[in-house]
Parts: structure tokens; C-alpha cells; sequence
């Protein structure tokens, strides 16, 4: 009976501590940010992540009063600069804006420095850059099911470029070979800049790439359309029909840029931090900015984001696998 007695005074002790530090967190939430705020980008300045990053950044320091910088620290497919923010104070002053790599990496790296399910807080969707399929102008398919009715006669003479092993234009082409039942040869190139090259000389037949790199070579006839990536069609490519309705049902790769802070942020922060982040992206400013980009600015709740997370993680595993692609 003492116990009992025990048992349920502690009780009645622990849950007022406990509404006392969610309202001290909240509190905190409320004032933050006080100092200044990183953003870590793991990749070069002057890239697509770089960019929307310092975009974000700007407008991020004009709502918070309070500097936002960004910190380029790339290497190794963007997992040193990702590994800093696994590794910093779950304070907020810490922040990592990434590409796709990141939820490619847990499969195709194997000394990968951190669990990506476990070391972040997935925190806001910033944007998505849909994919095109392209062919040369020469090559005789006209649509997403010609590609498919060649590759099927001809298992394996069809070639695809891609900027690289493991990139989002490579694993573009292998989840459709995957879901389309077809056979396409890979070819790398060390860069999009080079691959596209090939792609326009008519060196190679075949490529996934972003809108902003293709719409140009599309709108002067020198590169041919025939699906584009995401769900829905795209503003900038209105007549080009998606790869799912073009009859590969549910295909979906887009390339997206995602904002984290390292794991066991408190819930208040993170609801100030999307909240904030959310205003921003439904800024005139951004839109504009990012539609130059070809880019469309994230819009789903945080917890919906965390789910996409791990969704494309499992995604692209299983791609991975199935394609049996290594990093030597």
C-alpha cells in the first residue's frame, strides 16, 4: 500500500516538471533565434543548392532580425558538411539545407559517418526541380511508350547518360528501366555540363535531366521531351505529359532540397522553425526567385516532410539494390 502511495505521488510530482519543460521550450522557441543562424550547404557555392540556400538565408534574416549565413563545406557526396550538423547542438543555430544525395547516400555509401534516419530533424520541403526524359532529336522515339517498345526489342542498346554513378538523373533512368520492365545501358559522365554535350552531338541518345538544364535546348528544337518526372505536369512544359500518365504507373523522381537540424530538436523549435520557413517560401520574393530556377517551393507540414524523408529513403534503397549500383 506504501508503494502504491509512493508510485502515484511521484506521479503527480513528475507531470507538472513535465509541463514546466515544454513550457520552458516553448519559451525558448518563442525567442528564438537570438544569435546568429548557419546553414550548412554540403556541396560548392554556385550550385542549385547553394542558391535556393542563400535565398532562404536572406529572407530567413529579414523575418528573424538576426544574420543567417550559409556555409559551404563540401566533399564526399555532401556528407562532411551533413555529418557537422548530425553533430552540432540541437539549438536551431545549426541547420543543414541538402539536396537529394541525402537520402541516397545511407544506400550507396558504406562508411556513411552517421544513421540519416536517426542524426536529423527533417524540418521543411524547400523545393522540388522536376526531371525531364530527353532524347536527341534524331533518335526515332516520340513518346515515353516508342522508349519503352525499342528497349524491349533491343534489351541493352539503348544508352542513357547521367552527370555521374549515384546521382538523381542516374537513379531517374534506373527506376524507370525498373518500372518500365526495360533494359538501357548507363553511361557515366563526370558532370551534367559533359553528359549534355553528348546528349546534344547525339552521342548518346538519352537523358534524365532538371528543367532548367534542358528547357532551353527543348524550346529551340535541339533536344526532343517526351516525360517529365513528377506527378503532375509542369508549368514550364505544359504539352509534355508526365512519365505516369505516359503509361508508367506511379513513376515519380524529382530532384527536392530539404532543410534539417541534427536529432532531438525540442517540438516548439521545430514548429517556429517550419512555421517561419513556410511564411518564406509563400513569399513573392521566393517564388520568383525560384521559379527562374525552374523550381516549385516546398509546401507540405513538417511531420508530412519527415514522412517523405523516409519514404524516399526506402525509395531509392530498394533502387539501388535492385540496379546493384556501387561507389568504388
Amino acid at each position: 500500500m506504501k508503494k502504491l502511495l509512493t508510485r502515484k505521488l511521484l506521479s503527480l510530482l513528475l507531470v507538472p516538471m513535465a509541463l514546466l519543460g515544454l513550457g520552458a521550450a516553448g519559451a525558448r522557441a518563442a525567442g528564438y533565434p537570438e544569435q546568429l543562424v548557419t546553414i550548412v550547404v554540403p556541396f560548392p557555392a554556385g550550385g542549385t543548392t547553394d542558391i535556393l540556400a542563400r535565398e532562404v538565408a536572406h529572407e530567413l534574416s529579414q523575418r528573424w532580425k538576426q544574420s543567417v549565413i550559409v556555409e559551404n563545406k563540401g566533399g564526399a557526396s555532401g556528407s562532411i558538411g551533413s555529418r557537422q550538423v548530425a553533430e552540432a547542438k540541437p539549438d536551431g543555430y545549426t541547420l543543414l539545407i541538402t539536396a537529394t544525395h541525402h537520402v541516397i547516400n545511407p544506400s550507396l555509401l558504406k562508411n556513411l559517418p552517421y544513421d540519416t534516419r536517426r542524426a536529423f530533424t527533417p524540418l521543411a520541403l524547400i523545393a522540388m526541380v522536376p526531371n525531364v526524359l530527353v532524347v536527341h532529336p534524331d533518335f526515332p522515339a516520340r513518346s515515353v511508350a516508342d522508349l519503352i517498345r525499342m528497349a524491349k526489342e533491343n534489351p541493352g542498346a539503348i544508352n542513357f547518360g547521367s552527370a555521374g554513378v549515384g546521382g538523381a538523373n542516374h537513379l531517374s533512368g534506373e527506376l524507370f528501366k525498373w518500372m518500365a520492365g526495360v533494359d538501357m545501358t548507363h553511361v557515366p559522365y563526370k558532370g551534367a555540363a559533359p553528359a549534355m554535350n553528348d546528349l546534344l552531338g547525339g552521342q548518346i541518345p538519352v537523358m534524365f535531366d532538371s528543367v532548367p538544364g534542358v528547357l532551353p535546348h527543348v524550346q529551340a528544337g535541339k533536344l526532343r521531351a517526351l516525360g517529365v518526372t513528377t506527378r503532375t505536369r509542369v508549368a514550364a512544359l505544359p504539352d509534355v505529359p508526365t512519365i505516369d500518365e505516359a503509361g508508367v504507373e506511379g513513376f515519380e523522381a524529382t530532384a527536392w532540397f530539404g532543410l534539417y537540424g541534427p536529432a532531438n530538436m525540442p517540438q516548439p523549435l521545430v514548429e517556429k522553425i517550419w512555421t517561419d520557413v513556410a511564411a518564406v517560401l509563400r513569399s513573392a520574393h521566393i517564388e520568383e526567385k525560384f521559379g527562374k530556377l525552374g523550381a516549385e517551393p516546398g509546401t507540405p507540414p513538417q511531420p508530412e516532410f519527415a514522412r517523405f524523408v523516409a519514404a524516399e529513403i526506402d525509395k531509392w534503397s530498394e533502387v539501388i539494390r535492385r540496379a546493384n549500383i556501387t561507389l568504388d
